[in-house]
């Protein structure tokens, strides 16, 4: 029975009862020692009804052992491992030492793990319980965390217990106290036996009650032991309380300084190994063995479960450990080393060791291998640091803490990495080639989740090709052209290629304008490309040369590459730039769902700056959409890491997402101002290109606020920019800019005496024509409609008007579908426009599903690609069915592609 816990009963049974209705959800059980953790998962265990059940708990003896808790926790479902989709299913095997392809992409073995608890909560919901959190190994931590955070589409009730304030990074907290006096005392008359209640005469007198609470802090373990071990008197008051009362790991010295010497020994090689075999054989070895095993669990401190060997409760363990000598404990370790095989030995090996030995050392570097190659950075990390500090060679030594570094990094630890690579660059010993590694991957650090200038001092050091990339990557985030323009000339000096052409033109690009051969060169191996990070720099290639659809495009394939290829720990990196190219392609809500996967991904893996670049992407989408309280929370929330980092990309994004707010609440004189800052704005504050990409929008606010001539001096820099730019879209965005700005070689002219060639209406036409991105054309009809609705020419005005808001309103871009609306009622439309298919009713995620459905992808397809569970994807298509008012895959594939189709209105869109 427990007593005082109604408030933390009433909390789990929610969080189970949601899960069974398929609204999941996770639950963290925080609180000191003893304090009922265990009890009340054991309660929340019983509370399902015919809710399946999953649980482990972790062992401090296994806490170094990559996915021991997730084999535990998952052996009883590994059959359903069928069921996951290729990719998932595969990487979950790996893990799991089931003879499946280790991925080494600790993401998709996360998505694995939830699509496996998702298929074990069929039919009727999971209820997944995992004790002494603080103890699972990092592997399977890491997985647990990425599902617990995923669970509100499943019928998951996940609870873990920790101790004390270890992180839990995403999942809410129920903190437990000791228990109120009034529920201790109810405890204490409960814990009284017969023989001891008949001796006092009475119940423990309230005196008694409240010192033994007030001692505890109503700690119910505490209460259990020290009542067990109070004289009659001392119970009834007639003598006084042991002072101080015991507690810790002393609530069980005694007890374990009592046992026999073969039983302590036992009881020793529990504490450091929990497997049940191995213990008895080390026992052997030893010269103890069963006799003393049973000892201790007839004395009640130790438990055999199955294969396992279990303490009553983990402070047990702990007085065991702080019993037992340290050459004792060693002696323990070496002979349970001697019967282990793989990981355990290894770390058996490591805990006997009396100084630096390399035979030790490199076997842990082997387990730390077998980790990272399944995906546990995090445990691969901790075995490369215990590796080295047992490392007698100065450089074998820092190469072993510059790849301990390196997957602390992967593992989502930035601040773990940062230190181990210091130590690194302490040991290099003057070596060149380490302290280039070193100092790389130094740089690397601090691009992702540190300042950016300084990542380009550090990297600009460097000799070899792919040194001057990465700082040329920093400068690029930086802003810094002068930077970019000389490390392309460096690059031009190496052989040519794909990444020396595309360096060394960026370089020409903006010191001399005269890149644009290398770049087409570049851009004509693109074929050649294997990995993300090459289409990457063939977007960057494309964007300088004004092509901004084309880098749209090679952003997506970058996308498709790291998440077949498993591109370990750089996923939300590259999706920083899918999402951007979808933005820029007019898919808004594509955009929006693959921003919201990359922040969530890059929040879990410590990258800063990404976040900072999905938050920004998300600030823009936000605007189009004129959601101004989330523009400017997600604009401030990204500025505030883009500035000090001197991330001046993000931080230009940033500032064109507040712009892009007043532009499309028709504010053009607040928009003009702050499109006119962001060309002002200096390296780390802003950046070339969002002055590029931005320029179309900003000669639109400076007409609108009644600047022309800023607009004119805007276009002449964009016509300098776009002068190679040879795609359709960028012909479109350039003669539109020219409409507006009233450019041409007449442009002082009157209207009324300017060829027809030359007149707005028809470089608005020609644009239209040559359009490619939707979103772009709805911009430039709009544009035209309101010139011919303003020229008197209403009938005209209205087809073009009226396709504007349709590509609006199915966009979700409502302030350009009001403006739209207002142009189309003055042009004499008073009806309400019909609305297309309701797919605008669809979240971001429904909606990339839906378009998922109808390139022809399964459930399991969609789910490998989207870190999803089969079963996720399917709840998905079940809202999104009654949403749209269909039932079946072709139907909902069918609505999918008459909205990808051109807008009525001439075909003008």
């Amino acid at each position: 029975m427990l007593f005082g816990r109604s408030a933390e009963i009433a909390a789990i049974d929610d969080v189970i009862s949601r899960a069974r209705e398929g609204a999941g959800a996770a639950l963290v059980l925080r609180g000191e020692a003893g304090v009922g953790k265990t009890a009340l998962l054991d309660l929340a265990a019983s509370r399902g009804g015919s809710m399946r059940v999953l649980r482990t708990t972790g062992v401090e003896p296994e806490s170094d052992l990559a996915f021991a808790a997730l084999h535990q926790l998952l052996r009883p479902v590994a059959g359903l491992l069928d069921a996951l989709p290729g990719p998932q299913r595969e990487a979950v095997r790996g893990a799991l030492g089931l003879g499946g392809g280790a991925s080494g992409d600790r993401f998709l073995l996360a998505a694995g793990v939830l699509s496996l608890l998702a298929e074990a909560a069929a039919p009727d919901g999971l209820v997944c319980v995992v004790d002494d959190f603080q103890w699972v190994d990092r592997a399977s931590a890491d997985a647990l965390l990425f599902a617990a955070r995923r669970l509100p589409t499943e019928r998951i009730a996940m609870l873990l217990a920790v101790r004390g304030d270890a992180p839990v990074k995403g999942v809410p907290p129920l903190w437990l106290g000791g228990l109120p006096e009034p529920a201790a005392a109810e405890l204490l008359d409960g814990l009284l036996e017969p023989g001891a209640a008949e001796l006092l005469d009475a119940a423990m007198p309230p005196g008694v009650k409240r010192e033994l609470v007030a001692a505890t802090g109503g700690n119910p373990l505490a209460l259990r032991e020290i009542v067990r071990r109070l004289g009659p008197g001392q119970l009834a008051g007639r003598e006084p309380l042991p002072d101080p009362l015991p507690g810790g790991t002393r609530l069980f010295g005694e007890q374990v300084a009592a046992l026999p010497d073969d039983a302590r020994l036992v009881a020793l090689l529990a504490a450091v190994e929990s497997d049940l075999d191995l213990v008895l054989r080390a026992a052997a070895r030893m010269g103890t063995g069963r006799a003393a095993l049973h000892e201790l669990e007839v004395a009640g401190l130790v438990r055999v479960e199955g294969a396992s060997v279990r303490f009553r409760h983990p402070l047990i363990r702990s007085a065991v450990h702080e019993a037992a000598a340290p050459a004792s404990r060693r002696a323990a370790h070496e002979a349970l080393a001697a019967l282990s095989e793989g990981d355990r030995r290894a770390w058996h090996l490591a805990a006997a060791a009396l100084g630096q030995d390399e035979s030790v050392a490199a076997a842990l570097a082997e387990t730390a291998d077998r980790a990272r190659d399944r995906g546990g950075y995090g445990d691969a990390a901790t075995a490369l640091a215990r590796a080295a500090e047992l490392t007698p060679a100065p450089r074998t030594r820092a190469v072993r803490l510059k790849d301990a570094a390196t997957a602390a990094w992967l593992g989502g630890r930035p601040g773990q990495a940062e230190s181990l690579l210091a130590e690194a660059r302490d040991h290099a010993g003057g070596d060149r080639a380490l302290e280039m590694e070193i100092a790389q991957l130094r740089g690397r650090f601090e691009l992702n989740s540190g300042s950016a200038a300084e990542a380009v001092r550090i990297l600009a050091a460097g000799d070899s090709l792919d040194m001057l990339a990465d700082a040329a990557e920093a400068a690029s985030y930086v802003g810094d052209t002068a930077a970019i323009a000389e490390l392309g000339r460096r690059a031009a000096a190496f052989p040519e290629g794909f990444l020396r052409d595309v360096l060394a033109g960026i370089g020409l690009m903006l010191s001399d304008g005269t890149g644009h051969e290398l770049l087409r060169r570049a851009l004509d191996r693109t074929g050649e490309l294997t990995e993300a990070a090459g289409f990457l720099w063939a977007t960057a290639a494309a964007s300088y040369l004004g092509e901004a659809d084309l880098a749209a495009e090679l952003a997506a394939r970058a996308g498709r590459v790291a998440r077949m290829s498993g591109m370990v720990g750089q996923l939300p990196v590259v999706l920083e730039f899918v999402a951007t190219g979808e933005r820029i392609a007019g898919r808004l809500a594509e955009s929006q769902a693959l921003s919201e996967e990359g922040l969530e991904l890059a929040r879990e893996a410590g990258y800063a700056n990404t976040v900072a670049a999905h938050l920004a992407n998300l600030a823009v989408l936000a605007a189009l959409r004129g959601e101004e309280e989330t523009c400017r929370g997600h604009a401030q929330e990204a500025l505030a890491i883009a500035i000090p980092h001197r991330v001046g990309l993000r931080a230009g994004v940033a500032a064109y997402a507040l712009a892009m707010l007043d532009l499309g609440a028709g504010r053009f004189a607040a928009a003009h101002d702050r499109f006119t800052a962001i060309v002002a704005a200096g390296p780390g504050a802003g950046h070339p290109t969002v002055v590029w990409r931005s320029t179309p929008d900003r000669i639109e606010a400076a007409v609108g606020a009644g600047d022309l001539g800023a607009a004119r001096a805007a276009l002449e820099a964009y016509e300098r920019w776009s002068a190679q730019a040879g795609t359709a879209e960028s012909r479109a965005l350039l003669t539109r800019c020219r409409a507006l700005a009233g450019a041409g070689p007449e442009k002082e002219l009157p209207e009324k005496e300017l060829p027809e060639k030359e007149l707005p209406e028809k470089a608005l036409e020609e644009a239209l024509r040559l359009h490619a991105n939707p979103y772009e054309a709805a911009r430039t009809a709009l544009l035209l409609g309101e010139r011919l609705r303003r020229a008197h020419r209403p009938g005209e005005a209205r087809p073009h008007l009226r396709a504007a808001l349709e590509t609006f309103r199915r966009a979700g871009a409502e302030p350009w579908a009001r403006r739209a609306h207002g142009e189309l009622r003055a042009a004499g439309e008073s009806a309400e426009p019909a609305r297309g298919p309701a797919l605008d009713a669809l979240t971001p995620q429904e909606l990339r599903i839906a378009g998922l459905v109808a390139d022809g992808l399964s459930s399991k397809e969609i789910a490998a690609q989207l870190f999803l569970s089969p079963r996720t994807v399917e709840y998905h298509l079940y809202k999104i069915y009654p949403k749209l008012g269909i039932g079946t895959r072709t139907e909902l594939a069918r609505l999918v592609v008459l909205q990808k189709a051109p807008v009525g209105g001439g075909g003008m869109l």
